[in-house]
């Protein structure tokens, strides 16, 4: 009886030892990330890393003797300052960049074989190298001139050296998931993939010249607005003789118009009064007909007599008076 209670006893007592064990053990067998981490599993006591799969936010069952070796998942912030290159005119620029770039999740067991977690150093060595060689082939005016399209083929240069030129498995993951240049990805190879990272995002910064060239330049572009401004006086002066010449065509037709109007008005008023004159006499002939008619004139002297004193009286300036001292009846010019 006593047999039976001890083994009782040591039953339960061990599985109270396996109960807590579990409540201790399946805590510390949880791991978790971040939504801004990836992590492969490592063995503690060994420092193994496994690379079989990438491990992304949540909480993971991996085991006590487990961990996460944790990269990270969001943006790489990279500024690069004042880094040194030559253009084609052999002169020496410095110029300023920033980027933004995103390990590849499919690709970060390369990148663990290749570098382990010490990849920083390596992004940015390389992202000089491919500005290096991006700048030699522009000239110190082009990196002022034609700005954006240097930006442009510094971040396909930068682009390229980080990512390599495989076309990716989602061509819309991104903009330049798929450029239209890239290599289909059954065909490529691990060193077709650059440095396993996505540059999604450039800025090319400021760019410094030498002194000498920043003068030279100013210089020219002073020379250039001046040369601008010359044109724009000399071009100022021909429009202004080419308006006064307007002015005075106008002026003239202006002064022909009114000349030929005021010809064209005396020729009325001579017509009009040539007209009139012809009516009135006409009128007066007829009328001066019918009157000789009615009265029974017909001696000439009577009627010229008749028609001399008819003008008198149609005078302004000549008044008909009678002398009482000669007789008022009776013919003109007798006694």
């Amino acid at each position: 009886m006593a047999s039976d209670q001890n083994c009782i006893r040591v039953v339960v007592l061990g599985v109270v030892i396996v109960v807590g064990g579990l409540v201790i053990l399946i805590p510390m067998s949880f791991s978790g990330l971040e939504y801004y981490q990836y992590g492969f599993v490592k063995q503690k006591s060994t420092g193994t890393v496994s690379l079989d799969s990438v491990y992304t936010v949540g909480k993971h069952f991996i085991g006590p003797d487990y961990e996460f070796k944790v990269f990270q998942a969001d943006a790489h912030f990279m500024s690069l300052r004042n880094v040194k290159a030559f253009t084609s005119d052999r002169l020496e620029v410095q110029v300023d960049v920033n980027l933004q770039y995103f390990l590849r999740k499919s690709d970060l067991p390369a990148l663990h074989r290749r570098f382990d977690v010490f990849y920083e150093d390596v992004m940015e060595n390389s992202a000089i190298d491919a500005v290096k060689g991006a700048i030699t082939i522009y000239s110190t005016r082009e990196l002022i001139s034609d700005r954006a399209k240097v930006e442009e083929d510094l971040y396909k240069a930068v682009r390229e050296r980080l990512g390599g030129t495989c076309c990716q498995t989602d061509c819309k993951a991104w903009a330049y998931a798929c450029p239209p240049t890239c290599k289909k990805a059954d065909l490529c190879t691990e060193n077709d993939k650059g440095v396993f990272a996505d540059v999604k995002f450039f800025q090319m910064g400021q760019v410094f010249i030498p002194s000498a060239v920043e003068e030279r330049f100013l210089r020219q572009l002073t020379l250039k607005e001046d040369s601008e401004r010359e044109k724009l006086l000399q071009k100022a002066q021909v429009e202004r003789k080419i308006t006064s010449s307007q002015v005075q065509k106008i002026k003239n037709e202006a002064l022909e118009l009114r000349e030929v109007a005021q010809a064209e008005s005396n020729l009325i008023k001579i017509t009009s009064s040539a007209n009139y004159t012809v009516t009135i006499e006409s009128a007066r002939s007829k009328g001066l007909t019918t009157l000789y008619r009615e009265l029974n004139i017909s001696n000439q002297g009577h009627k010229n007599s008749f028609d001399y004193l008819r003008t008198l009286r149609g005078l302004d300036n000549v008044w008909l008076t009678v002398d009482f001292n000669q007789r008022i009846v009776g013919g003109f010019g007798s006694n």
